[in-house]
């Protein structure tokens, strides 16, 4: 794949003991007041960049400018210092899953051709819309750089990938930071020349949005034909893969109401009160050879795992492929979160969690009225449904930890 991933002259931070206080999430996972709490942290934040501000009395869409004029001015004064050469960047994140178990996922940060869709050789999973795609074209133009990274990942049968990141992060690392309870530690591979990178497709993960972005302004630059790309192997054994569960807020949504309809699709089962203390195993549990969810209300608590012979083709909702037909959350998203949003008159209000028992919290404390706990989505299922061109129901997947944005940058010249 030597033409469609490639090393790079990245960009980075020249204080790298300062590094923790340099560098933030992704700009979608941040709202107003995390984007103040990583400004204050130091005038240098990349989210002065990636998640520009217009100063007062200027036009909104000067903060395009503001952006180019502050990375003009990191770059004047070598707060951002450019690698020499091209290289390749190993990342490993130590980081600690709901379940307390401690993870490490490793990847490798690399140019990756910004072709679109067509060659099928980046492949998506998701919808994405035109308001984000136009903000980020905006601030691509502007500064000519990729502020932050996609990610990517790889099947890698024969672990050729995982294989050789681990090697890399066997050394001492360039550099160690931390963010939000996430370690980070970065290697510069200045010998790429036996960097392998698996013969197969590459699957976005997160980053959608920037990935199309960067494909359109190529059209428009040819400079701008690669962006950055974090490129981690389906074979990593820190990859992971959380649910994301629904919380649904709104009166009149109790389940006693609405078991009749589901006993046709599904057998339900109370669930014992231990299982409320591990409730992520217990689903686990039930649903490793079948569709199962759980489904709480103020009073109860509820198994539901799908009989098998149901005929889910009938449903509107689940006329897309075999692929998409195939998972758990687009079964659970048609025939249990769609029956609890329209069980009631009030217009609901939907939420998505990570954490079971922070779910299922929200219900006993926080004033919603439901929840819905699944399973996660399995990396070859994401696999399957970008290979069959289709797309999965919005928040089918949550990757965890989020790749840090400001580690690495790439201009685009």
């Amino acid at each position: 794949m030597a033409d469609l991933v490639a090393p790079f002259r990245g960009e980075r931070y020249a204080d790298a003991a300062q590094l923790s206080r340099l560098i933030a999430p992704p700009y979608d996972v941040i709202d107003p007041a995390e984007r103040a709490r990583y400004a204050a942290l130091d005038r240098d934040n990349i989210v002065h960049v990636m998640l520009p501000e217009a100063p007062a009395g200027r036009p909104e869409g000067d903060r395009y400018r503001v952006a180019a004029e502050r990375l003009a001015d990191w770059r004047r004064s070598r707060v951002l210092r450019r690698d020499p050469e091209p290289m390749l960047y190993v990342l490993a994140q130590d980081f600690t899953l709901p379940t307390g178990e401690r993870r490490t996922r490793r990847g490798v940060f690399a140019a990756v051709a910004a072709e679109g869709y067509e060659p099928r050789r980046v492949r998506p999973h998701e919808h994405t819309h035109a308001g984000p795609k136009a903000d980020r074209l905006a601030l691509m133009r502007a500064t000519a750089t990729n502020i932050e990274s996609i990610f990517l990942l790889a099947p890698d049968p024969e672990r050729t990938l995982a294989n050789a990141v681990a090697a890399v992060a066997q050394g001492t690392p360039d550099a160690t930071a931390e963010l939000n309870g996430v370690g980070i530690r970065l290697w510069i591979v200045r010998d790429v020349s036996r960097f392998p990178f698996p013969e197969s497709p590459l699957y976005i993960a997160d980053g959608h949005h920037r990935y199309e972005t960067a494909s359109a302004y190529a059209l428009e630059n040819p400079a701008g034909d690669r962006v950055l790309a974090l490129i981690v192997s389906a074979q990593d054994p820190g990859l992971v893969v959380l649910p994301t569960h629904r919380v649904i807020f709104g009166a009149g949504r109790e389940l006693e109401r609405m078991l009749s309809r589901w006993r046709e699709w599904f057998d339900v089962q109370e669930v014992p009160p231990e299982a409320s203390r591990d409730p992520t195993s217990h689903l686990a549990a039930i649903g490793r050879d079948r569709t199962a969810c759980l489904v709480a209300d103020r009073s109860r608590t509820i198994a539901m795992l799908l009989r098998p012979g149901v005929l889910l083709d009938r449903f509107p909702s689940l006329a897309q492929s075999n692929a998409v037909r195939d998972l758990d959350v687009a079964r659970i998203e048609s025939l249990v979160v769609k029956e609890i949003l329209g069980a009631g008159t009030t217009t609901p209000i939907v939420r998505y969690v990570a954490d079971a028992k922070e779910a299922l919290g929200m219900v006993q404390h926080g004033g919603a009225a439901a929840a819905v706990l699944m399973n996660p989505t399995k990396v070859e299922q994401v696999f399957a449904v970008a290979d069959a061109g289709d797309v999965m129901p919005p928040k089918s997947t949550y990757f965890i930890p989020k790749v840090p944005s400001g580690l690495v940058l790439r201009p685009l010249s």
